[in-house]
């Protein structure tokens, strides 16, 4: 039985805090996982001893049912964004010794998702991990109660526990400080789908931005993540020297320099081009594209420590603070004459 510490008995935090490491150290001692030093488990296990800590009763129970296997719902998208981190979350499931039964369900479609997550009971994962690409797929998640674990990957300014996100809110306010600094007044931002939870908290860092430095912010434009609507987009942008443009995504911002080309405008000397996501092409471009860099390793690996928290210490889930992102400057902006 766990020591009582004021009244109420250890948890996995208190060992954490105890031990001097973080819960998730602490859940890959006692799932005993590998890539933990033996000095660091020797320290997790003497607080474990001295604490009498053990999992709740619940935990245990949901411990010797389990099938090690865990159910990703994925966006139908070949996107750079969700692919990468259903690979990252993937590789954190193989270091945990757990198996990943994804499926792909169709954007917004609220049927679609409850029927795939009833398809995955079905096969007794022991939790479910969604990449949410649209916010009529969120608000279907949080109306589900299950018997088991759901952690989602969602940017949105209602924070949850069993929500994980990279701050793109801040990513998009870096991207435009960013411009404004270099000189820009008019910064225009080419947005990705109206329904995509990152498209709508970049919107709103970029609308923020702005009217922090009292500039104007026109309605954006949407187009769907792809190079083709960038170009598409850009060929009628309203641009001329001197404006910049924050694109939605890399990918976007590519099909964007296209057509800014075509137009006879230079990229950075007429005009100031960002992007977001920093995929391995950015720095090849032409000019090389200044961009804010998402760590898709962390959150594919937060993901996994949210789920085997879930498992274990379902009444201890708390609010985890969004992945910071990173501004890559390259050459793509300029500071204007």
């Amino acid at each position: 039985m766990s020591e009582e510490r004021g009244g109420r008995a250890a948890n996995i935090f208190d060992v954490a805090r105890l031990a001097g490491v973080s819960h998730q150290t602490v859940s890959r001692v006692l799932n005993d996982l590998p890539n933990v030093r033996p000095a660091t488990r020797a320290r997790v296990e003497q607080a474990i001893a001295q604490l009498r800590y053990s999992p709740s009763p619940a935990a245990r129970a949901l411990v010797t049912r389990r099938s090690r296997t865990i159910g990703l719902i994925t966006p139908v998208t070949a996107d750079f964004g969700p692919t990468s981190i259903a690979m990252h979350f993937n590789l954190a499931a193989r270091v945990a010794r757990y198996s990943v039964d994804a499926v792909r369900s169709p954007d917004g479609d609220a049927a679609s998702v409850r029927a795939v997550i009833e398809g995955l009971l079905r096969q007794r994962v022991d939790a479910i991990v969604l990449i949410v690409n649209d916010v009529g797929v969120l608000e279907v998640v949080r109306g589900i109660e299950l018997s088991i674990p759901v952690v989602a990957a969602a940017a949105t300014q209602r924070r949850h526990p069993s929500l994980v996100s990279i701050d793109q809110y801040r990513g998009a306010r870096a991207a435009v400080r960013h411009l404004a600094e270099l000189g820009h007044t008019r910064i225009l931002h080419l947005a990705g789908p109206a329904q995509n939870p990152d498209a709508l908290e970049r919107i709103r860092g970029w609308r923020d931005e702005l009217a922090a430095r009292r500039l104007e912010a026109v309605d954006p434009p949407h187009g769907d993540w792809s190079a083709a609507s960038g170009f598409a987009l850009g060929g009628t942008l309203d641009v001329d020297p001197g404006t910049a443009v924050f694109a939605g995504n890399d990918h976007m911002a590519i099909g964007l320099l296209s057509a800014l080309r075509q137009r006879g405008l230079r990229v950075p000397q007429d005009v100031g081009v960002v992007g977001f996501d920093d995929v391995p092409e950015a720095p090849y471009l032409l000019p090389p594209l200044t961009t804010v860099r998402q760590d898709f390793q962390a959150l594919g690996e937060l993901m996994m420590q949210k789920v085997l928290l879930a498992v274990e210490e379902p009444d201890e889930l708390t609010e985890d603070t969004p992945i910071a992102t990173h501004l890559i400057v390259r050459e793509s902006t300029r500071p204007l004459p």
